[in-house]
């Protein structure tokens, strides 16, 4: 027997929650299925931007989720190349926090029906059905939707049917970690980055005592066998914080080995986006399935959850008439419905596309940059480009979704 369902969204991350919940406050019900048997919090934390709050207002959560997480006032940049002082940029009149992703997907997931998300449930294959999708899914149930999103991450099975390539290894690697001080870190709200011979580290404390740390590095043949090992992994970073300030290194020492991760940099090759199919009929992509990139900019999640009330709000002008009142329990023509919902999808592409190669792009640009080994480049980062970089980020932060209301 087939299931129909008017939305169903692959992948319960960040960007499948906030297009549920986005739909959700707009009176639409979805259908989320996540392949795992529970929401999947991997990554630890991520710097939320002015952008990412804007959306996290727009799904009205994130009052509560400031409540938990510290206002970060400034970064500071160290060189490991040059022996000079740590240069601090003001985030002054921007809002940057660095936001925990399991109190941020739990959040998403509390403020959902309690039907919504269907753990345990991977999709094998797609097909057509009329002006439907069905999707197969591993343990034999068949569902039908007028609605196929794909938020199922760099391994996208939406993707892959509407022609993206598998992303790009980009040549480095990421070890993330969490650490909890009970009692206090007192390590203070500054963000700290460390940059120079190959890698760049650094650390942000979330609140009073989670602090979340990264290390990105060109990874060797046989550093390939530490991506499974938190005990490697560990004395992996310990032995590159040489030159770092003994505060990292505490941070690294006090983490826990179930909560640090490692994990290949990836990004989609940004003409795939020029030319690929964000969507095609009734069917796109969002988040990672969309746009994986490293994590230079800090835009990978704040972008997922722009997508997230983009595309819930072009959904909701297909499926709603115009007094707001949903279809369910009228007759409606397949046909029309399809075009409204087709037109939608491809309203969501033109507006994400241009920001999604952007983010791309720029993150990519960034990443070469601040990890090369080249000791011109090194000099050049080091004396002029330091300054111009953080400007950057903030530039591209600025960026606001909008909101629910079409």
């Amino acid at each position: 027997m087939e299931i129909v369902e008017d939305v169903v969204i692959v992948g319960a991350g960040i960007a499948g929650l906030t297009t549920s919940l986005g739909l959700h406050r707009l009176g639409i019900r979805s259908l989320v299925l996540e392949s795992s048997d529970e929401l999947r919090i991997t990554g630890f934390a991520f710097t939320t931007w002015s952008n990412a709050w804007k959306a996290l207002d727009a799904v009205g959560i994130g009052e509560s989720l400031r409540h938990q997480h510290y206002l970060t006032p400034s970064i500071l940049v160290a060189s490991t190349f040059l022996d000079q002082p740590a240069s601090e940029i003001s985030y002054k009149g921007h809002e940057i926090r660095c936001l925990q992703r399991r109190l941020l997907l739990e959040t998403l997931a509390k403020e959902l029906p309690s039907d919504t998300i269907r753990f345990s449930s991977k999709v094998v294959s797609i097909e057509e059905s009329g002006f439907f999708k069905r999707l197969h899914l591993s343990d034999g149930t068949i569902l039908k939707t007028k609605v196929l999103i794909g938020c199922d991450g760099v391994n996208s099975v939406v993707a892959k049917w509407l022609g993206f390539d598998k992303p790009v290894f980009t040549g480095r690697s990421a070890i993330r970690g969490s650490a909890n001080f009970k009692g206090g870190h007192g390590f203070g709200l500054k963000f700290r980055q460390f940059l120079g011979k190959g890698l760049r580290s650094g650390f942000l404390p979330c609140n009073d005592e989670n602090v979340y740390w990264f290390l990105t590095w060109i990874p060797s043949t046989k550093d390939e066998e530490l991506e499974d090992d938190p005990v490697k992994l560990k004395q992996f970073v310990m032995s590159k914080l040489e030159d770092i300030p003994n505060e990292m290194k505490s941070v690294v020492g006090k983490t826990e080995l179930d909560a640090i991760a490692s994990s290949p940099l990836r990004y989609r090759r940004p003409w795939e986006l020029l030319w690929g199919n964000i969507s095609k009929g009734n069917v796109c992509v969002a988040g990672d399935a969309l746009h994986p990139m490293t994590p230079d900019l800090g835009q990978g999640g704040c972008a997922a959850l722009e997508d997230g009330v983009v595309l819930a709000r072009c959904i909701a002008e297909a499926l709603l008439k115009p007094g707001g009142e949903e279809n369910n329990g009228k007759i409606v023509d397949e046909e029309e419905e399809y075009k409204r919902i087709e037109m939608g999808l491809k309203n969501y592409a033109q507006e994400r596309r241009w920001r999604s190669i952007d983010l791309v792009s720029t993150a990519s640009m960034v990443g070469y940059i601040q990890q090369n080994s080249g000791k011109i480049m090194n000099f050049l980062r080091d004396k002029f480009l330091s300054r111009f970089l953080p400007g950057m980020l903030l530039r591209k932060a600025s960026f606001d979704c909008g909101t629910l209301r079409y």
